[in-house]
């Protein structure tokens, strides 16, 4: 079992930055890739960013170029450094990791195979 725990939400104006951190811990031997994803109000889960144990990314066009994923160097840690935030960013972000997808893309892109969710920070742009 991996307990995960995200922090760093809050209110803030659009244009600014904020960072999100998220710490791993307990069965954190595995090798697992970790990211981010966001769910708005009335909306679907959709993902963020992702990154693999080696550090390769994958980010949908919505946030290309303004997001940011890394991990810190005991691997345990996630981090999203968000630039150029826009209203249409204000969501629940969730962190999350998974054994079961060694890519960034395909934890991406299957979501369902994820074993591990923190329970979200908040993050509300405002105009």
């Amino acid at each position: 079992q991996v307990h995960m725990v995200e922090s760093g939400g809050g209110l803030v104006q659009a244009g600014y930055s904020l960072r999100l951190s998220c710490a791993a811990s307990g069965r954190t031997s595995t090798t697992y890739s970790m990211g981010w994803f966001r769910q708005a109000p009335g909306k679907e889960r959709d993902v963020v960013a992702t990154i693999s144990w080696s550090d390769n990314t994958y980010y949908p066009d919505s946030v290309k170029g303004r997001f940011t994923i890394s991990r810190g160097a005991a691997k345990n840690t996630v981090y999203l450094q968000m630039n150029s935030l826009k209203v249409e960013d204000t969501a629940v972000y969730y962190c999350a990791a998974t054994a079961l997808s060694n890519t960034a893309q395909s934890m991406a892109l299957f979501p369902g195979r994820i074993e591990w969710w923190g329970k979200g920070t908040l993050v509300t742009v405002s105009s």
